[in-house]
């Protein structure tokens, strides 16, 4: 083993860090434990200002733990979690609604997926937006994710699950299928090739950044808080795009789910070097929320 590092991780826990990291006000609903890997994983937030204030502490040992081996040559990795991670789920009658009502937008993966659910049902009651980070589909959509998708008004997705989803193999035209289902922006990241957005109105490919990648753990994480951040800010969606590939990209060139994480600045700088000028207004005060 040539190195070792401690990191937060979750796919909607990267993400928001990845927010807050870039300038947004986030804060996180979920469980987390009683003992030392639980403080651990809290403490992991809270430096990085995201508000925990709202978590549910369960009284056993923290069971949401995940090593990755990462091949150093190679880049491949291997997942080992602990095979409990989904006991213990987040109750609907845990959830403050004025809370997580009083955000912009709603990130969701569908680990507590009741919870989930009725969040995004008093999102939409309180006129607010919802994101959902589908994952990968490997030719299976269970109906607990169909749920959450009809729910959904920004679905971000990996590689083949929109076709998963629709049962078409064309890029474009399951996209336009899926925005039938309820989502009005639909992403599918494709790792180095880049991402593809369908909109009713437009559809586009967005190419990544050349890098030296180290570890690809969280990159798609990132992705979703960097495109949040875009949303806050209200940029054009090839603009948020193309900033949410710079984001991931960065990240891919250390060790950690998190730990590569840029700021806003050493954002700008990657575009600047890439040859693209980057003329992003970047508000510090004001209300960039997104629990």
């Amino acid at each position: 083993m040539r190195e070792i590092r401690l990191d937060g991780g979750g796919e909607v826990g990267t993400a928001i860090v990845t927010a807050a990291r870039l300038g947004a006000r986030v804060g996180f609903v979920g469980t987390a434990g009683n003992d030392e890997v639980a403080d651990l994983k809290m403490r992991f937030l809270t430096k990085e200002n995201v508000d925990v204030s709202r978590v549910v502490i369960r009284p056993i040992p923290e069971n949401q733990i995940i090593l990755c081996f990462v091949h150093k040559e190679t880049g491949e990795r291997v997942f080992c979690d602990t095979g409990c991670m989904f006991e213990q789920q987040l109750a609907v009658n845990e959830l403050d609604r004025d809370y997580v009502t009083s955000a912009e937008f709603l990130l969701i993966e569908g680990f507590h997926h009741e919870a989930a659910l009725q969040a995004a049902l008093w999102m939409h009651e309180a006129g607010k937006k919802v994101m959902l980070d589908a994952g990968r589909a490997d030719g299976v959509v269970y109906d607990s994710v169909k749920d959450l998708v009809r729910q959904t008004d920004i679905l971000i997705c990996s590689s083949g699950f929109s076709s998963a989803l629709t049962g078409i193999h064309d890029i474009w035209e399951a996209g336009r299928a899926i925005l039938q289902m309820g989502p009005t922006i639909i992403v599918e990241t494709e790792g180095a090739k880049g991402c593809y957005t369908v909109t009713s109105t437009d559809r586009f490919f967005t190419p990544s950044y050349r890098v030296a990648v180290v570890d690809t753990t969280g990159a798609g994480d990132v992705f979703h808080g960097a495109y949040l951040v875009g949303l806050l800010h209200a940029w054009d969606l090839r603009t948020v795009a193309s900033f949410a590939c710079a984001v991931s990209a960065i990240k891919c060139t250390r060790l950690g789910g998190r730990f590569g994480i840029p700021n806003f600045e050493e954002v700008l700088d990657f575009l600047n070097i890439q040859g693209i000028s980057a003329r992003l207004e970047f508000e510090k005060e004001g209300g960039l929320t997104c629990p």
